[in-house]
């Protein structure tokens, strides 16, 4: 995720980054700027078209589907900022319960009982790491944050099956195995069982918004739309603006795909772009948290 001074917005303007759309269009601008030099030398040098020719009135189909197109990108793009602000939220939330879970255990568990402790402070951190490469779909690894610190459970995880659910089991187990051997009374277990739970609540919720992309029908109609509507814009506006239909029909080509390819990437707020939830910093401050609580 990028930081950056919203305020200090005249930086932005000349200020190219690597995420920017302008990078990823660039060759698509050239094609679309050669395209309406072709369209424009056409009518103009070779059929000598006048502005009373028949494509005169093509600009009154652009006139009238502008108001569509900007309807369908501005829904297009507050679904999408719906489910990375979403997404956001709910990595939040894996850390407020992640600290609580810390900060009632360190009350409850006894200061000399180091075993507990140790695996509670590793296994809590390990849950956000293992969540973050669980939604990137890459091969998890159960990282440990101390080099020389070792847990039987991590001998016991296959790596094949559904990795935060078994670490999420491992917590259960191991609370439900203190409540045994009274170290955790009946109350202090339902008091615990909020933050417990809300593990699986949030991975299943970020699965939901992983698994579930915007239908593919409509992704599919609004490219076709926006290829539609910009690879027409030549043959009317040709007679108005001239050789400058070129500069003007490849902006509005910028503007209007940059919307779709922003859309695009933070639809999906749990992967690498550079604009994602920053999920590995979010990992990393859980895992300093719990290190100072417990």
């Amino acid at each position: 995720m990028i930081n950056y001074n919203p305020k200090d917005w005249f930086t932005f303007i000349f200020r190219f980054h690597k995420a920017d759309t302008f990078r990823k269009l660039f060759p698509l601008i050239i094609g679309i700027c050669i395209y309406s030099f072709i369209i424009a030398f056409l009518e103009i040098e070779y059929f000598k078209l006048s502005a009373n020719s028949y494509v005169k009135n093509i600009p009154v189909m652009h006139s009238l589907l502008g108001f569509a197109i900007s309807m369908l990108l501005v829904f297009r793009t507050n679904t999408a900022y719906d489910r990375w602000w979403e997404g956001r939220k709910l990595w939040g939330a894996l850390v407020n319960n992640s600290r609580n879970l810390a900060i009632k255990l360190a009350v409850i568990l006894p200061e000399d009982d180091k075993e507990n402790r140790d695996f509670f402070r590793t296994i809590i951190p390990a849950y956000a790491n293992t969540l973050r490469s669980h939604l990137r779909s890459e091969k998890t690894r159960i990282e440990l944050f101390e080099e020389d610190l070792r847990h039987p459970f991590i001998e016991a995880i296959d790596e094949k099956k559904h990795l935060p659910n078994q670490i999420a089991l491992s917590i259960f187990k191991k609370v439900q195995e203190l409540h045994q051997k009274n170290i955790i009374s009946s109350e202090q277990l339902l008091f615990l069982n909020t933050e417990l739970q809300s593990f699986t609540d949030i991975c299943g919720a970020c699965e939901r918004i992983k698994n579930t992309p915007i239908p593919f029908s409509y992704s599919v109609f609004i490219k076709k739309f926006i290829f539609i509507y910009v690879m027409t814009l030549p043959f009317g506006y040709v007679f108005n603006l001239g050789y400058y239909v070129i500069p003007v029909v490849a902006f509005i080509f910028y503007v209007l795909a940059s919307l779709e390819l922003i859309a695009e990437e933070i639809e999906d707020p749990f992967g690498n772009d550079t604009n994602d939830v920053p999920t590995d910093k979010i990992a990393n401050n859980i895992r300093n948290n719990i290190q100072e609580l417990i």
